[in-house]
């Protein structure tokens, strides 16, 4: 049975991974190298800001000190914010769907690495904050995707909100990457990629794959739940 549907963020509810990629290249600039495209999406892409920093200082490639992680994390948020304001932009039939899931009194939340106030920066920009009962960002959890602690906490303070605790099983995760599909998997949840991001081939583990968050029905997600 259905019970609650959770989101991913970036690349599923906003057009942003473009707007993250070149914010983090804006900070690495300064240190002497950029990212390419190709390594970011293969590599990257599924790391929180932190993980990211980290990952890339245990390449040799950032030379600086864990400690300075912190700062450039700021320093990436200033310039992703400024890129969100004028260039975020919502992904087309993601406001339909939400429509569906409201009307369906579906509990929704989103669960991404992304830090909470870049999340709550586009949805109000959007008019969209309304549509989820929680958000789960990155400063939440210890560990980042592919982990599943993200998306256990935010099925936790679903089920807070309802009379009965909400079961794994009867939760739908809506992903973009294969790090946040392994993070669903590992949770116990249903899955369901839409190819934003990556296509169809690199997203085969998922429950179902979709090319629009619209092409997707209430009765779609309840027959994966069944």
């Amino acid at each position: 049975m259905l019970r609650a549907v959770i989101f991913d963020f970036d690349g599923v509810i906003t057009d942003s991974e473009i707007l993250h990629f070149r914010a983090f290249n804006a900070v690495l600039t300064q240190h002497g190298f950029q990212l390419t495209s190709q390594e970011y999406s293969r590599d990257y892409l599924g790391m929180t800001d932190k993980d990211c920093f980290k990952a890339l200082i245990g390449e040799g490639r950032l030379r600086i000190s864990e400690a300075q992680i912190q700062s450039l994390v700021r320093r990436k948020t200033r310039v992703f914010e400024q890129l969100a304001r004028t260039e975020g932009k919502i992904i087309e039939g993601v406001r339909e769907f939400l429509d569906a899931m409201a009307v369906a009194k579906v509990p929704t939340a989103i669960c991404s690495g992304a830090l909470r106030a870049e999340i709550e920066l586009i949805l109000e920009e959007a008019r969209l904050r309304d549509y989820f009962d929680v958000i789960v960002s990155a400063e939440e959890v210890a560990q980042g995707k592919p982990d599943p602690e993200g998306f256990l906490l935010a099925l936790k303070k679903l089920s807070e909100q309802w009379a009965e605790p909400i079961a794994t099983e009867s939760c739908v995760v809506i992903e973009d990457s294969h790090w946040g599909l392994r993070a669903a998997e590992a949770a116990g949840m249903r899955t369901v990629a839409v190819t934003n991001t990556y296509d169809a081939a690199e997203l085969k583990q998922a429950d179902k794959v979709v090319h629009r968050l619209d092409d997707l029905t209430l009765e779609d997600l309840r027959q994966l739940c069944s």
